[in-house]
């Protein structure tokens, strides 16, 4: 989810490059440069890899096929990945973006290929947490000074004779291995490979009340599930992340934002105004992400059930 929800940027060395559901970016031009004109047209929307994204994705594509006849194409693709495509038409929006001051440098103030487009109203969160349980049984757990103390309650076979770190998608957001070494604490990340799949590990903790830490975020619905308790580490101040090889602190509360191709927002199109009007809370996205991953409703059908029950809110991003 996101989830620093960083990722850690990849190397771009490829023109052709692949996101995580076989799209690529440079691969073939792009059919219509974006949702400029009058009648809405084409709109390419960047998908990333955490349901909370696809929930804001699905209502966004909804409301722009329903109420704006646009053409949406959905694209799975990884957060850093996305961010090609803004410079050769391919994506015309990323609608949850986590900091990424990195990017932001790259494509707005040196390639001028993107444009940042206003907050979701989303508040973005990422931590260490463990499953209530632990926390009811050990309460001093929940401060990083006390867990080596605990290290050996979280070994595995991946972790070896440290103590595990679970961490989910590698591109997801994280500082989480400078973090360890830098606080001198006896763990090691291993990357659990998705957003299911940490939260399959949480839950089964929780269920037989076996030892977990690892990471995770808000907003997320399957913290209304299970209520997992954060650990603090040394608070975040303002530049205490400058240089990621020397992070020591805990992670920045995020305020998630819409970035945009500048073609795009330049145009100024239907489709260009609904997202820079589209804003929404944590609550909301919840309440979509868990029709998705919880309910298994579609994500069609999830963002056309909130939408119907949310016209005050449409209306409003509507203009």
């Amino acid at each position: 989810m996101r989830l620093k929800r960083l990722a850690a940027t990849a190397t771009i060395t490829a023109l052709a490059l692949t996101g995580c559901g076989g799209e690529k970016i440079g691969a073939t031009p792009a059919p219509g440069a974006s949702a400029g004109t009058a009648a809405c047209g084409a709109f390419n929307l960047a998908v990333n890899p955490w349901v909370g994204y696809e929930a804001t994705a699905a209502v966004i594509a909804h409301v722009a096929e329903k109420d704006l006849g646009c053409k949406v194409t959905k694209k799975d693709l990884k957060e850093e990945i996305a961010w090609q495509g803004f410079g050769t038409g391919e994506v015309d929006a990323i609608v949850e973006n986590w900091g990424h001051d990195d990017l932001k440098k790259k494509y707005i103030e040196e390639q001028k290929t993107a444009v940042a487009a206003g907050s979701t109203g989303n508040k973005g969160v990422i931590g260490w947490y463990v499953p209530p349980w632990m926390a009811a049984q050990y309460p001093d757990i929940t401060d990083y000074k006390n867990l080596n103390k605990y290290a050996s309650m979280f070994k595995t076979s991946e972790s070896g004779d440290k103590g595990q770190l679970l961490d989910g998608d590698p591109s997801f957001v994280t500082n989480d291995e400078a973090l360890v070494k830098n606080l001198n604490l006896d763990y090691k990340v291993v990357y659990a490979g998705s957003e299911t799949a940490l939260i399959t590990a949480f839950r089964q903790a929780e269920a037989k009340k076996t030892a977990l830490i690892g990471y995770f975020y808000e907003p997320q619905w399957f913290l209304a599930e299970l209520k997992l308790v954060k650990v603090n580490l040394p608070p975040y101040t303002p530049g205490c992340d400058a240089d990621p090889a020397k992070i020591a602190c805990d992670y920045p509360e995020y305020d998630l934002d819409k970035i945009v191709s500048k073609k795009f927002a330049d145009a100024g199109g239907p489709a260009y105004k609904l997202v820079k009007n589209f804003t929404w809370t944590n609550d909301d996205q919840n309440t979509v992400a868990k029709y998705i991953a919880e309910d298994k409703m579609s994500a069609a059908d999830a963002a056309k059930k909130w939408a119907e029950a949310n016209p005050a809110k449409v209306k409003a991003w509507l203009g």
